[in-house]
């Protein structure tokens, strides 16, 4: 009697000397003793397991698909915060990477393309700028376009660029085209300081309709986010938008009133005829005597054809400005240009503008948000 309760109390302290364990000792879990046939918690020894837990104590995650037409997660979107600004970074760095003028390209190219319309449309064509000088007012509308423009184009191309992100780990795809679209913006705001530059050279004077200019910044970028968005879909399933893109940019901007005026409210809300006609009797080489009503006689001869004077007229009036008004992108280049180097704000347009913009982002995100779950099967 008393060599097994020696042998019982070795076995429950976990250091046996040599004796046997009671039977049934052997068949105890970890962590219990085994006293007279029966299974007791005891300490635990040196090579014990944890208890197992029932199926029903563990957490259960269940991940269903998204079903019908989702927008946009936002919570979502802000828990990979990160992941979009490291996105939009690197879209940055591969754009200059390897080049000699680096992030100065951003201002070469709206500047490039603000000497060749101020050659061929300023002085050769003479369209009406509204009295401010034709570089200023070229600029100040290529200025937004080039970022819509540069927006669109990347974010078209950004989903099928990163093929090999999507097929490997999940993360919200809708941060691809987001991440384009912010990186659009680091080049506009280095191309502003050109901006600020000329109206420094013609000594345009800033006025407070530059408060508006971050407002009309975000309606530009949700445009492109809308645009980009839509096309960057369309893009993975048919691969023709690929070459559609570069040419919806090229014919979007002469649709866009971005080098030419499109509204009597452009230049405060004067008319056409009314602006002709003053530009015409202020010009002194072309005003009426009124010493001597008799012309002066024209030393050409009779049969050469006289050159008409410069027609400071828009080039667009009637049926093509009630056209050019469906486009979202018109009063916002307008709104722009009056905000940064003055002039009356045209509203209408503005509200209408807005409309659209909200309608061409919902469109956008609705029908990206529709397929996303194919695009790692289909890219």
């Amino acid at each position: 009697m008393s060599t097994d309760l020696e042998e019982t109390m070795e076995t429950v302290s976990g250091a046996p000397t040599g004796g046997a364990a009671l039977d049934g000792a052997s068949s105890a879990p970890c962590g219990t003793a085994a006293l007279g046939g029966e299974t007791q918690p005891g300490a635990a020894g040196p090579h014990a397991q944890p208890e197992a837990v029932g199926p029903d104590a563990l957490p259960r995650t269940i991940i269903r698909p998204p079903r019908g037409w989702q927008l946009v997660n936002a919570r979502e979107l802000w828990q990979y915060r990160e992941l979009l600004y490291f996105l939009a970074w690197r879209d940055v760095k591969v754009r200059y990477k390897q080049t000699v003028l680096g992030a100065a390209w951003a201002v070469l190219q709206p500047a490039m393309m603000m000497v060749v319309f101020s050659i061929f449309f300023g002085r050769m064509a003479h369209v009406d700028s509204g009295g401010m000088p034709y570089p200023l007012f070229v600029f100040a509308g290529l200025l937004p376009w080039t970022f819509f423009a540069t927006a669109i184009a990347s974010a078209g191309n950004s989903v099928v660029g990163s093929e090999r992100l999507i097929t490997k780990i999940y993360f919200p795809r809708l941060a691809i085209p987001f991440a384009s679209v912010g990186a659009a913006l680091v080049d506009f705001a280095v191309a502003f300081s050109m901006l600020l530059v000329l109206m420094i050279w013609y000594r345009v004077p800033p006025s407070w309709g530059l408060l508006l200019v971050p407002v009309l910044v975000a309606l530009f970028a949700l445009a492109a986010l809308g645009v980009g968005t839509l096309l960057a879909a369309l893009n993975v399933a048919y691969r023709d938008f690929r070459y559609v893109i570069p040419f919806l940019v090229q014919l979007w901007m002469f649709a866009t009133p971005s080098i030419y005026m499109n509204t009597p409210a452009d230049v405060g809300g004067q008319r056409p005829e009314a602006r002709a006609e003053s530009a015409l009797s202020s010009s002194p080489d072309l005003r009426p005597l009124t010493s001597d009503p008799s012309p002066p006689p024209d030393p050409r001869p009779l049969t050469s054809d006289p050159s008409p004077p410069p027609d400071p007229r828009p080039l667009t009036s009637g049926f093509s400005s009630s056209l050019l008004a469906l486009n979202p992108l018109t009063g916002l280049v307008a709104s722009f240009r009056a905000a940064v180097v003055g002039g009356p704000i045209p509203w209408p347009m503005l509200r209408w503008s807005s409309l659209g913009v909200v309608a061409l982002l919902v469109l956008g995100c609705l029908y990206f948000r529709r397929v996303e779950d194919s695009f790692a099967d289909i890219i």
